[in-house]
């Protein structure tokens, strides 16, 4: 019966899940990082390829070395191309297998099927998930978690029998979680956390009172007056052979031990995520941010997290960050420790709360902001893998609290009910928020009218349809909330620049250099100027400079292509250029049409042809190219 339960359970969660986030199948993508991790991502688009691979082992591109979401994001654009909702279900069906290796390693390790249920569904449904699932660009998100809890649920099996098999896979599961996205750095702390609860293996090495107990079984096993019945219920109730004070200290080492591969991983990524991260500019100086602050800010964050968990409203993309007063931090700070003092008083009574809280605020260190990365104060997303450590207190306090099972099935059955169905709804309102760009930040705005990051966004949806002056205000009044906002600056000179201001694009272009040297699409729409302005040295510095910054850049090789070609009269320097843009992105019609060109210049017609063709075939109102083409088979039937 039990079995037949799992099975109807783990049914119930995948359509519960499924119906709850089934609004992300007609969402399309926010131009808000899917554009870089998807949309404008050359790799990406070319599919899947020895090339493509080796990219994603190797790049750091947009400060993360996460090969495996790379990869994904690949075969995803190979099966579904454009169709964002295609993109979206993926990442549902990601999110529900990890919701299912939660509740499966749950029930393997507590044996309570229900309690496993209850946190696996809210796990499932909380809207907090909305920004994992629903974000094209959070695919690491989804990815990680699945890897994740598989290592745990594979864990489950390792510890109750253990095979060097079971233990490779799980490190093995471990890695992938790590090479998806570096969060699960705290899953081997984690593994020590399910060591103490549910799996009891700390109690049975540390616990001196199990000791003297297992000391006096063996001595009564010795004793021959006993009777067959009492020694036989013993001998099964504990082991033969006494844990010494030795041997707790040597089993307590072995189950450290076990542990040393998975820390030796988690550090070498965070060495790699700190680097990469760094790199890319993403980490916020001391300087910038000093590190009290960041401390205020992470201990205000712990209970602005856990105060979203219990209250799951006015949730938002981003959450600007902003200064914490000194009241505020000590207040949070206060909070915690009491918390924690609790958790600590009942450890032996109830031993989940510990393992749920220790889970909570140790899964939140790698994201609570004291390495600051991004402007970003905390994120929905960061919850993903420690709000599981609350629901687990939550479920299990319950049931402490309510023993009797009469009770538990008059109170908590209709309440588990009531909350899952009110955060489903919930869940599926937030998924109709992340619809598009304009929803999205019209959402966030409305929460906060100050988020500057909302503006700009919102700004950049209103500039592609044409509505300039709508866009201008909403970049204005994200410099007023952030003055050193380069992309506001950098957006402005967009805006300046479609409505024929040149100058003054070129001013504002200038200012969000100045804030941010590296800034790419800046340089880039300077060079623009500079070359349309006959300034032909200058802008050709500024797109290498380009390519220095981003190696990636397929319109800087382009129209360095272009100006050696026909300004500096360098034929086969503007190819290599174009051979340089076209080993980048293989998609670019421009690229193909421009070498062809060049080629046909230089007598190789039958080269020329087949990039004008393929400038055709990917896009096939490309009229310059099918004259070009006219051209060059009739220069070839000449011949």
């Amino acid at each position: 019966m039990n079995k037949n339960n799992k099975y109807l359970i783990i049914l119930l969660l995948t359509i519960l899940t499924f119906v709850a986030f089934s609004g992300v199948a007609t969402n399309d993508f926010i131009n808000y990082d899917d554009d870089h991790y998807i949309t404008k991502n050359p790799h990406i688009k070319n599919g899947i390829s020895l090339e493509t691979i080796k990219w994603a082992l190797t790049t750091t591109y947009f400060s993360y070395w996460h090969p495996l979401t790379w990869l994904s994001h690949t075969l995803d654009w190979s099966l579904f191309g454009s169709w964002a909702g295609g993109h979206h279900l993926m990442s549902l069906f990601f999110h529900i297998g990890a919701v299912l290796f939660l509740f499966l390693f749950l029930n393997k390790t507590t044996q309570a099927i229900w309690p496993s249920a209850i946190v696996a569904a809210l796990f499932a449904v909380h809207p907090l998930r909305v920004e994992s699932v629903a974000w094209a660009a959070e695919r690491k998100d989804v990815l990680s978690m699945f890897f994740g809890m598989a290592a745990l649920y594979a864990y489950a099996f390792y510890a109750r029998d253990k095979k060097i098999s079971r233990y490779l896979l799980c490190l093995f599961l471990f890695v992938l979680a790590l090479m998806s996205k570096p969060m699960l750095v705290t899953l081997p702390f984690i593994l020590l956390l399910v060591d103490y609860w549910p799996l009891q293996r700390w109690q049975k090495t540390i616990n001196p009172q199990d000791v003297k107990t297992q000391v006096a079984v063996v001595q009564r096993l010795k004793s021959k007056k006993k009777k067959k019945r009492e020694n036989s219920a013993i001998s099964a109730e504990k082991p033969k052979s006494p844990v010494t004070a030795q041997s707790a200290k040597q089993l307590t080492i072995e189950l450290l031990k076990e542990k040393i591969p998975f820390f030796v991983l988690a550090f070498i990524s965070c060495l790699i995520t700190v680097w990469a991260q760094n790199k890319g500019g993403s980490i916020a100086p001391l300087e910038k941010l000093l590190f009290s602050d960041r401390l205020a800010n992470a201990l205000v964050s712990y209970v602005a997290y856990l105060g979203k968990i219990f209250w799951p409203v006015d949730l938002a993309v981003f959450y600007p960050y902003q200064l914490i007063s000194a009241g505020q931090a000590l207040g949070a700070a206060f909070f915690l420790i009491v918390l924690t003092a609790a958790v600590l008083f009942f450890i032996r009574k109830a031993p989940f709360l510990l393992v749920g809280w220790f889970w909570y605020l140790g899964s939140l260190v790698p994201v609570i902001g004291l390495v600051q990365v991004g402007n970003q104060a905390m994120a929905d997303r960061y919850t993903y893998l420690p709000s599981i450590g609350i629901f687990m207190m939550l479920v299990w306090g319950s049931l402490y609290l309510m023993p009797r099972e009469s009770i538990r099935k008059f109170i908590l059955i209709p309440a588990a009910t009531v909350i899952v169905v009110v955060l489903s709804y919930l869940t599926w309102q937030q998924c109709g928020y992340w619809k598009d760009s304009s929803s999205l930040f019209s959402h966030a705005i409305k929460i906060d009218p100050d988020n500057y990051l909302a503006h700009i966004n919102l700004g950049e949806t209103l500039h592609k349809k044409g509505l300039f002056n709508d866009a201008l205000s909403h970049y204005r009044l994200a410099l007023n909330n952030k003055p050193d906002s380069y992309t506001a600056y950098y957006n402005i000179g967009l805006v300046l620049d479609a409505t024929g201001n040149t100058a003054d694009a070129y001013k504002y272009y200038q200012k969000a250099i100045k804030l941010n040297p590296k800034y790419a699409d800046a340089i880039y729409n300077t060079a623009l100027i500079l070359k349309n302005d006959g300034k032909i040295e200058e802008a050709a510095d500024h797109f290498l400079r380009i390519i220095e910054i981003n190696p990636y850049y397929t319109d800087a090789y382009n129209n360095l292509g272009i100006i050696y070609e026909m300004y500096f009269k360098n034929i086969d320097q503007g190819m290599y250029y174009y051979r340089e843009a076209l080993r980048v992105d293989n998609t670019n019609p421009a690229v193909h049409y421009n070498l062809g060109i060049a080629l046909a210049q230089k007598g190789f017609t039958d080269d020329a042809i087949f990039h004008f063709r393929r400038a055709i075939e990917l896009k096939p109102d490309f009229e310059a190219a099918r004259h070009a083409l006219d051209i060059a088979l009739s220069m070839n039937q000449q011949k």
